[in-house]
């Protein structure tokens, strides 16, 4: 009788696609990844950005060719619901760090829209030492656990849209649209000094990643519930990561050089010329996705990311 030692491992296999995962609080990002992809038994996976262990929300995950796609969503705006709590500072401006002071809560819903309106565009950012930000390879928040901070150069960030959702003193419930490298807790923090009494984040949702929302995702029990190949159904394909970009189509002799990585000038009158360089994604006539590429104003289509022939038919 075998033991529990010596019990061979399945042996992983190509899985292909995206899986938009509704992230329970308290895991972190790399958690949810390894349990999808061991749900899946998949050889290759990762993710698009993290989120804090104790937010939840959309968390696109990456399999096999989909991997290559990956760095798109990271450069993507993002969307969240948050909460936060005026009155209380916390070691790390979220739940998990130990209250550092208490303020009282005098302000009205006029005074917090007018805080709130501080904080909408272009805004500078310090970075908190409860980050994965790395100074000389180590994460911050290895120094922070240590009881040392760094002094940290501010980031330029932009916030698209800052609504107030709810007011009940002291909770703000705030839908935010941002560019990435945008702490929430930090703005929630800030919004909280604003106002002249301090805040930490309460909860964190993320609801979309650029094109990608929230509705749908499957969260792990559920995506743990479903047959293998339900769970396989389950994924979106890869270009579903470069859904905002203009598509390019090719005849069967430019799909064969563009799989060589070649460059190809495109006939006159086959594509919409762009007025500067874009990003395009690329399919062949019978709609297999490729991968992505430039499209210069020129006409010429310079591959950048290529599917593996054969692994992704859309």
């Amino acid at each position: 009788m075998g033991t529990v030692a010596d019990t061979p491992r399945r042996k992983r296999v190509p899985v292909h696609g995206v899986l938009l995962l509704d992230k329970p609080v308290g895991f972190t990002s790399n958690q949810a990844l390894v349990q999808a992809k061991r749900l899946l038994n998949a050889e290759k996976a990762g993710h698009t950005g993290t989120l804090d262990p104790f937010a939840t929300g959309l968390l696109p995950l990456c399999f096999g060719e989909a991997t290559k796609f990956s760095q798109d969503l990271l450069e993507a705006d993002k969307v969240y619901e948050a909460v936060v709590h005026l009155g209380v500072q916390t070691t790390t401006g979220d739940t998990e760090g130990e209250v550092l002071e208490e303020l009282p809560v005098a302000c009205d819903r006029e005074q917090v829209e007018q805080a709130l309106a501080k904080f909408r565009g272009t805004i500078d950012q310090v970075p908190p030492m409860h980050s994965a930000l790395k100074r000389d390879g180590k994460p911050l928040y290895e120094y922070a656990r240590a009881g040392i901070t760094l002094e940290r150069q501010p980031r330029t960030v932009t916030i698209h849209e800052l609504e107030l959702l709810d007011w009940q003193a002291p909770f703000l419930t705030l839908r935010v649209k941002c560019s990435k490298g945008t702490y929430i807790r930090v703005l929630g923090e800030d919004i909280g000094h604003a106002l002249g009494c301090g805040a930490h984040l309460q909860q964190l949702r993320r609801t979309a990643v650029g094109s990608l929302q929230l509705d749908g995702a499957l969260t792990l029990e559920a995506f743990a519930a479903m047959t293998p190949e339900a769970r396989l159904a389950a994924l979106a394909p890869a270009d579903a990561l470069l859904s905002t970009f203009p598509a390019v189509r090719l005849d069967a002799a430019f799909t064969a050089r563009f799989l060589q990585g070649q460059r190809l000038p495109l006939p006159q009158g086959s594509f919409e010329r762009p007025p500067v360089l874009a990003r395009v994604r690329v399919y062949s006539e019978q709609g297999q996705f490729l991968g992505s590429a430039q499209l210069h104003p020129y006409g010429v289509l310079a591959p950048e990311r290529l599917v593996a022939h054969g692994s992704l038919v859309t």
